[in-house]
């Protein structure tokens, strides 16, 4: 029997406080001395095949402050019942007190103890009711992880084997209904096991997908359902799925954005997105089962645009970064994004596309311990997409990965009975996926060496693979960094080792490098000015961020970055106005070039507007932010016109911060393309799309521009719904500088009433009913002012 840990931590927390003998709780608490575990702190953890759960201290994202495990948790029957009980304290395995991480440490002692050498004892350092003592819980032996785990490797076999037969019964058990993503996944898992005792089970599952629909969250279901769909028919030729799976796959390709991308719903009619717009979260993985829906037999053009679109979208972030969030720059924090890089490097796998396949892989590869611990909402992504990533760099990669982050955090996970739920996070109080069932994405690890699907390796890899030194170096790229230290790995290394760290191919290890010199006294320009020279883009990229990070002190390298403003690589040119924008004052010399440059539009190799999205940050974000003095205005306008036509709303949010340092005849010539940016939305970023409309009407407000009452109105009711009751209120006040002029619109805000109360959807109602109050609180300000200002009429 299984208890819901839940249940425990408030008795062992009481239990611990020893009444009320203590008055607050300390930060890391000694349970030992009665200490209480602080309020609010509901995390535990999977303590491996043991049976049993346990609370470990937190602090910003890591458990390397803990020393202890208090248990909260055994289940009957397991190696653990009878020998520990809820409220003991483990202070260390194997005879060693915890000195690092109980979390990493008691994960390898799970590791060892399953070996051959381990004999299945787990010897614990225990304190229970006053006393210390060491005892042992017995598990079965597994045996060792091979050099190129899960490949050649008894041990994954056997856990593969054993997973597989718990999640049969699971799925089998009456009344199996988990949320679509990991049934999807649980599913092939059986699947990718390759036994045939699994396939009734998993056509009863191929049969709920084809019959799938939803409503909402489109963007993260079908993606996940229609990869099991295909895999399925791939593998068992049954056709009788196919209707479902090609219904699945023209309402996700034509619920596309017109941009090529996905979020939380399909499209609008329009082609835009609701509320946060693109996230890569759930399109990449649309992606990628649209690919697969294709291997399988779903021949439609529909379908073939939208895999192209969406791979032309996710192009650009190869050799920069990794897949960040949404339609923004690429992110180079860490090596991973919550599995958006293991996504890609599949997704390129599958299309045949090397230079993303190796580099996403790799960038999986040096994806470990903090980075790979952690994840926007939850990490369960980051851990399923994990392997998936890594086994296309090869045998010796996946050995890598293991040995360094995978083994004991997998053993960790892995429960008594062979399941694997969702350990998440550490302080994962915003965990989306508390109770999420993660045995197939496990399961598809340990799974890779058998090749049965797509998905784990029956496409042969386009990436080159790895020798064990080349996947070692690649490992210790990702090491150094975690949420509480970010900065002293690298502030211990010298000034040689981390000018050659800039030059490294890892974006994340170059930003950390530039980081680390930023905060050194002692520039090292020469060194700097000499690398912008180098035969290696890598090197001259890294160049570039050192530059940047050394502010105004980098003035000498100005006509160097200049100069690279022509180069023929988009990324160089991109980085090299970036660290210009970063010298500031010193580096205007630069502005009308990166104008120029703007005003010319979009590269034909650069569809999207990328290289503008970035120079709209530096110049009119940067550079341009305290003065427009000295410029010249018909080169400034024809930027401004170019940026404002730019996919990304943020851009063209930058762009419009501008406005209220132009006069009035500065402004004239631009209005229609202000007028043009508030009346049409940007095609991406719509998270960001309302920057620039607001921009735009609080100009035509400022400058009492007739025309700006209506399109105040208009906006009111059309602007982004995310966050639209707060900034109704703002809408409404520009509304009201027209004094009594406003009363001309008031047939259109009495619409946007009757609009809020009965026919907003997908809002939440008392929201709606808010800014309905808003407007007639607006209309009765405006009936009663008695304030005409005058107003320009545009069209005179």
């Amino acid at each position: 029997m299984k208890f819901h840990h839940r249940h425990f931590l408030p008795v062992l927390a009481a239990q611990l406080a020893f009444a009320s003998a203590l008055t607050a709780a300390q930060p890391n608490p000694d349970l030992t001395k009665g200490e209480p575990i602080p309020s609010g702190s509901k995390h535990d953890w999977n303590l491996g095949a043991t049976g049993a759960r346990g609370w470990m201290y937190c602090d910003t994202k890591v458990t390397s402050d803990a020393r202890q495990i208090a248990i909260t948790e055994v289940a009957t029957g397991s190696p653990a019942d009878g020998v520990l009980k809820v409220g003991d304290v483990i202070l260390g395995v194997a005879g060693k007190p915890f000195s690092y991480d109980p979390r990493t440490e008691f994960g390898k002692a799970l590791t060892q103890a399953e070996s051959s050498k381990g004999a299945g004892k787990l010897t614990l350092i225990r304190w229970s009711d006053g006393k210390q003592d060491e005892p042992v819980v017995m598990l079965p032996v597994l045996g060792d992880y091979s050099a190129t785990a899960p490949y050649d490797c008894g041990k994954s076999k056997r856990i593969l084997e054993q997973g597989c037969m718990a999640l049969a019964k699971r799925i089998a058990a009456p009344g199996y209904k988990p949320d679509p993503i990991p049934r999807s996944f649980n599913a092939l898992a059986l699947l990718a096991s390759g036994n045939p005792e699994y396939l009734p089970l998993v056509k009863q599952e191929a049969q709920w997908a084809a019959d799938y629909t939803s409503a909402s969250y489109q963007g993260w279901y079908y993606g996940p359902v229609m990869i099991l769909l295909s895999e399925y028919v791939i593998s068992t030729g049954d056709q009788s799925v196919m209707p479902g799976l090609k219904r699945l796959a023209l309402e996700a390709s034509n619920g596309q954005s017109a941009v090529g991308s996905w979020g939380h719903r399909f499209a609008m009619p329009d082609g835009r997105l609701f509320g946060y717009g693109m996230m890569n979260a759930p399109g990449v993985p649309l992606t990628i089962s649209l690919v697969t829906a294709r291997s399988a037999g779903v021949k439609d053009p529909a379908v073939d645009l939208a895999i192209e679109r969406s791979a032309k979208l996710l192009r650009f972030y190869i050799g920069k970064g990794a897949i960040p969030y949404g339609d923004h720059h690429a992110w180079t924090q860490n090596h991973e994004d919550n599995g958006k890089c293991g996504m890609a490097a599949t997704l390129f796998n599958l299309l045949g596309e090397e230079n993303g396949t190796e580099f996403f892989s790799r960038m999986s590869l040096a994806s470990h311990g903090a980075e790979r611990d952690c994840g926007h909402t939850g990490n369960f992504f980051n851990i399923l997409w994990a392997m998936p990533g890594v086994a296309i760099s090869g045998p010796q990669a996946t050995g890598a990965w293991m040995q360094e982050f995978g083994a004991w955090y997998f053993d960790l996970a892995r429960e008594w009975d062979g399941t694997f739920p969702h350990q998440g996070p550490p302080e994962a109080s915003d965990d989306s996926y508390a109770d999420w069932d993660a045995t197939g994405g496990y399961l598809l690890a340990y799974a890779m060496p058998l090749k049965k699907l797509l998905l784990t390796g029956k496409q042969p890899p386009t990436a080159p693979q790895l020798d064990a030194a080349t996947a070692q170096s690649i490992i210790l790229d990702g090491r150094g960094w975690s949420n509480k230290d970010r900065n002293s790995a690298y502030d211990q290394l010298d000034g040689d080792t981390l000018l050659e760290r800039l030059g490294s191919w890892s974006p994340a290890v170059r930003e950390r490098a530039a980081l680390a010199l930023a905060r050194r006294k002692g520039i090292p320009l020469p060194s700097l000015l000499s690398m912008l020279e180098s035969p290696r883009l890598d090197t001259r990229y890294g160049a570039c961020d050192g530059l940047g990070g050394l502010g105004g002190g980098a003035a000498p390298a100005v006509p160097a970055l200049i100069n690279l403003l022509s180069h023929e690589d988009l990324w160089l040119r991109v980085k090299a106005a970036e660290a210009l924008a970063k010298i500031g004052a010193p580096a205007n010399a630069a502005v009308p070039q990166m104008l120029e440059m703007l005003a010319k539009g979009p590269a034909k190799n650069d569809p999207r507007g990328m290289e503008q999205r970035y120079l709209c940050g530096a110049v009119f974000g940067g550079m341009l932010k305290q003065s427009l003095e000295g410029l010249d205005r018909k080169l400034l306008n024809k930027a401004v016109v170019a940026g404002l036509h730019n996919q990304d709303g943020a851009a063209r949010g930058v762009v419009g911060s501008i406005y209220q340092k132009l006069t009035y005849e500065e402004i004239k010539p631009l209005l229609p393309a202000i007028r043009e940016a508030i009346v049409i939305p940007a095609p991406s970023g719509e998270m960001f799309d309302s920057e620039v409309r607001m921009s735009g009407l609080k100009l035509l407000a400022k400058f009492q521009i007739a025309e700006g009452m209506e399109l105040i109105a208009d906006f009111a009711r059309t602007q982004n719904r995310h966050s639209s009751e707060s900034r109704l209120v703002g809408i409404m006040e520009l509304l009201k500088t027209y004094g009594a002029n406003a009363r001309r619109v008031i047939p259109q805000l009495e619409a946007n009433i009757r609009y809020f109360e009965n026919e907003e959807v997908d809002f939440p109602h008392k929201l709606s009913l808010q800014k309905a109050e808003c407007v007639r609180q607006t209309i009765a300000a405006i009936e009663a002012s008695t304030e005409k200002p005058p107003l320009i009429e545009l069209s005179r």
